[in-house]
């Protein structure tokens, strides 16, 4: 193996260590001190690199998936806490209005003329 292929074998590794980091040819081929392109599909002698590189980009790939799965059951519960906070705004909005019509239809009855057994 060249020492170029070496180089680009290391900086891989050193790469799938890192969190948060995408692999793909161009990263590689930039870890390793190569110029960016380097790495090229049409030259066989990258093949098994490439392969590689697919490989460890597949593996670091995951976690990303599940935080997206994450991030969309949070937007989900989200929407649903929003609808829960709406229906319990409407309740409350409707019983208002009706301890206002009550309050409103106690003072009708009682009449202004009525005075309280117990002052205050």
């Amino acid at each position: 193996m060249s020492d170029a292929m070496t180089d680009y074998y290391a900086a891989l590794e050193r790469l799938k260590k890192r969190q948060g980091v995408r692999i793909n040819n161009d990263a590689v081929a930039i870890e390793a001190g190569r110029k960016k392109g380097s790495i090229k599909k049409s030259r066989p002698q990258f093949t098994a690199l490439i392969d590689a590189i697919d490989a460890a980009n597949a593996v670091a790939g995951r976690p990303k998936l599940e935080l997206a799965e994450r991030l969309d059951r949070a937007k989900g519960d989200a929407k649903d806490l929003q609808a829960q906070l709406d229906e319990s705004l409407a309740r409350e909005l409707a019983l208002l209005r009706q301890v206002f019509s009550l309050r409103k239809e106690l003072a009708a009855l009682r009449g202004g003329s009525v005075v309280p057994l117990h002052p205050r």
